[in-house]
């Protein structure tokens, strides 16, 4: 299986890259940006040490740094890290800070005893050696000749992710010296897990993910070697990051951004993000096509790129509304890319878009809204048994009929509206065509669905009586409002279309319009009746017959004449006895009157007395026997 993950994994380096995309759908947006400062500036008011130095790796501003130096000294003294890892994030976040007063005493003196120590892991290694970096000692070339051993020989014993992306790190640093650590990138590579087709990470999340790229990318760079990953692996990497973009440690940000930026710096292989600028919904009248082309962190390419291309279809039927025509680099943002589409005049429907931009392809969907129209609106009431027509009334639309209708039990109330696209006038069918009908003492609502026929027109019929019982027998005068919607219409509305006076027949059912029903008796638990017990001549033969064995066993003994003269008096030999018959007797008991816990509570001493007991009975029997 080892060998067969290499192969994969050479496999998709040698792939082409004119196979793969390069794009994701998202991007660290300046919300994003935000709230990762607002994490930073709280990480710099941390009691952990940790997140200090992280947030003074990022911070935009630090207010007062002598006070923070002050302040990070004793967060140092507080901190429960190693000493190892304590000096690397106090340095560290000291260089940040731009401290003026020299680092402490007690914590270079602390970094550079350890020059000749030999690490138990490539982590310690990792804090060690940045530490003298922070604080400005000099490494010589006989102490990365030493380092670069120390790391083989901690791999050899640990070869985790953790260890190999912290040795990635600190070979990345004594240059030549760690090249041997490079021939363990692909090694590591090689373990990462792919989510859904669409995601690669490794195992322990962000942390590790972040550590392997960074470092191994690092490493790459200053050897000069080819860079680990091809850029269909680029992309899976750098959609797992962004799915992580909620990440609430200061920590967790800091790694994130420099991985986000490792990949954005790989012009070879970098993922560009692109995405539409907006919610895709195209207002028929202005039909501007808005794309957004950035790197992983919202910034515009650098350099721009010189043409971004688009090719327009249908998605229903896919006839070619635009093919490759070019977008235009917006004045206020360099990342936004438009078009307008109205000279084409785009029909209402659902269209994809095909984006270039370089060497660069993403498939886009946008919705052209168009505006929905009435063409006709008929409402009236009729007998619910005759086939004669209804007498019907026009309404004009955003209008309300002058005058009130009236139904009763023995009529039908009818609407029929026939929708038309505003543009073509064509019929059209809608996601949503409701009717709701509001009494307008009680504003009491009730909603039915407007059917459409054959001739896309949709209608609505209510027989009165039917519905009797939805309306809850009551009579009075209601509102009938029309309400239309649609994802692909700008111009979705409710109409108040007319009032009519309902006379419902019947009364409620009596338990609605009677006082109000008494509280049902109280459910309380019942356990199950115990069944009845055998007569007292069968529990006594029973008992009779579980105590035949003992008596039985009595009458052997003295029929075989047990020798009891030899029976061994002594403390151990009574006790075991008297214990053993301690504990019967107890299980006698527990079975005419205790329950468990409180033979448990009985049985521990005596099971201990008896056991001791007869311990030492088993060991003067074992010297008698040998005395013999």
């Amino acid at each position: 299986m080892k060998y067969t993950g290499y192969f994969l994994f050479l496999v998709s380096c040698l792939m082409p890259a004119v196979w793969t995309a390069k794009t994701v759908s998202k991007f660290i947006t300046p919300l994003d940006q935000d709230r990762y400062q607002s994490i930073f500036n709280e990480g710099l008011r941390s009691n952990d040490l940790q997140s200090v130095y992280y947030s003074s790796l990022n911070a935009a501003e630090v207010e007062k740094p002598q006070d923070s130096c002050k302040r990070l000294v004793t967060v140092y003294g507080e901190s429960k890290y190693n000493d190892v890892e304590k000096n690397f994030y106090l340095t560290g976040a000291w260089k940040n800070f731009g401290c003026k007063e020299p680092i402490p005493a007690k914590v270079t003196d602390s970094v550079k005893s350890l020059s000749q120590k030999q690490f138990s892991s490539a982590q310690e290694l990792y804090f060690y050696f940045h530490s003298v970096k922070n604080i400005n000692h000099p490494v010589d070339e006989a102490q990365k000749v030493r380092l670069a051993k120390n790391l083989q020989t901690v791999l050899l014993k640990d070869d985790s992710l953790s260890s190999l992306g912290h040795a990635f790190a600190v070979a990345a640093e004594i240059g030549t010296h760690g090249a041997a650590t490079y021939d363990r990138v692909e090694e590591a590579f090689v373990q990462a897990d792919e989510v859904d087709g669409k995601m690669l990470q490794f195992e322990g999340g962000l942390s590790i993910t972040a550590l392997i790229v960074n470092s191994a990318f690092k490493l790459a760079s200053s050897l000069q070697k080819p860079i680990p990953i091809n850029a269909d692996q680029a992309v899976k990497f750098a959609t797992y990051f962004l799915s992580r973009a909620s990440v609430q440690t200061p920590k967790g940000v800091s790694i994130l951004l420099e991985a986000l930026n490792t990949l954005s710096s790989q012009k070879t292989i970098a993922p560009i993000c692109v995405m539409l600028s907006g919610n895709g919904q195209l207002l028929p009248e202005s039909p501007v096509l808005s794309v957004r082309v950035s790197d992983l962190l919202g910034k515009p390419l650098t350099p721009a790129l010189a043409v971004v291309g688009a090719s327009v279809k249908s998605k229903l039927s896919n006839e070619v509304l635009a093919s490759k025509v070019n977008l235009v680099p917006s004045n206020s943002n360099p990342s936004i890319f438009t078009y307008n589409l109205k000279s084409l005049n785009p029909q209402r429907g659902q269209y994809k878009v095909d984006i270039e931009a370089g060497g660069y392809k993403q498939t886009l969907k946008v919705n052209m809204l168009g505006k929905v129209a009435v063409s006709s609106l008929e409402i009236g009431v009729g007998d619910s048994d005759s086939t004669s027509a209804v007498k019907k009334h026009s309404v004009e639309f955003s209008k309300k009929l002058g005058v009130e209708l009236a139904a009763d039990s023995q009529q039908k109330i009818v609407l029929r509206v026939q929708l038309v696209d505003e543009a073509s006038k064509k019929p059209i069918n809608v996601h949503q065509a409701f009717v709701l009908l509001r009494n307008k003492a009680t504003q009491q609502e009730i909603i039915f669905v407007a059917e459409a026929d054959s001739s896309k027109a949709y209608k609505f019929e209510m027989d009165v009586g039917a519905r009797s019982a939805d309306f809850g027998y009551k009579s009075g005068l209601y509102s009938i409002e029309l309400i239309v919607g649609d994802a692909l219409i700008s111009n979705s509305f409710k109409w108040l279309v007319a009032d009519v006076n309902i006379k419902f027949s019947g009364e409620a059912p009596k338990e609605n319009a009677a006082q109000p029903r008494q509280p049902l008796p109280e459910i309380v638990h019942q356990f199950r009746v115990p069944e009845k017990r055998p007569p007292r001549l069968v529990s006594d033969l029973f008992t009779a017959l579980c105590l035949a064995p003992l008596a039985l066993l009595l009458l052997l003994w003295i029929k075989l004449r047990a020798n009891v003269a030899n029976f061994p008096i002594s403390l151990g030999a009574l006790g075991f006895h008297l214990g053993l018959g301690a504990i019967l007797a107890l299980f006698g008991v527990f079975w005419l009157k205790l329950n468990m816990f409180e033979t448990i509570r009985y049985l521990i001493p005596l099971a201990l007395v008896t056991f001791l007991c007869g311990n030492r009975l088993l060991r003067a029997i074992a010297a008698r026997g040998s005395e013999k």
